[in-house]
């Protein structure tokens, strides 16, 4: 059962050996992840230069449980942009926390911006 929404920059962090990565690792095994966010990933391993094979290669020894983007999620998405672009959420944030808050979740998260959200869904630091 999961216990968390992990966000692209937790997931990127313990790909990327930064700080904060052990945290992310340890809860991958009760996490789930939105797919709008598994693409962030897989565009950034892409922008460094990780082949597909390799990249797939990576993520699929994660046994990620990831959740399609659906129209709901696009609508939970969409609706958080007002209280959000203050601070310069971007699609994939606002994908991550609206799954948090569908799901009742905390959103693991490396974006310290998160931790003053008033917006109803619960944040999880790494670092």
């Amino acid at each position: 059962m999961a216990e968390v929404v992990l966000d692209a920059s937790a997931l990127l962090a313990f790909l990327n050996d930064e700080p904060g990565g052990d945290v992310a690792r340890d809860r991958i095994p009760v996490a789930v992840i939105s797919a709008l966010n598994l693409t962030e990933v897989v565009g950034k391993l892409a922008d460094a230069g990780m082949p597909e094979p390799v990249v797939r290669d990576a993520l699929s020894g994660l046994d990620l449980d990831v959740l399609p983007f659906d129209s709901d999620q696009a609508y939970s998405a969409g609706m958080l942009h007002p209280s959000t672009r203050g601070i310069g959420l971007s699609l994939g944030d606002r994908a991550c926390l609206g799954l948090a808050l569908k799901l009742d979740l905390p959103a693991l998260t490396a974006d310290r911006a998160w931790a003053d959200l008033r917006i109803g869904a619960r944040v999880m630091l790494i670092r």
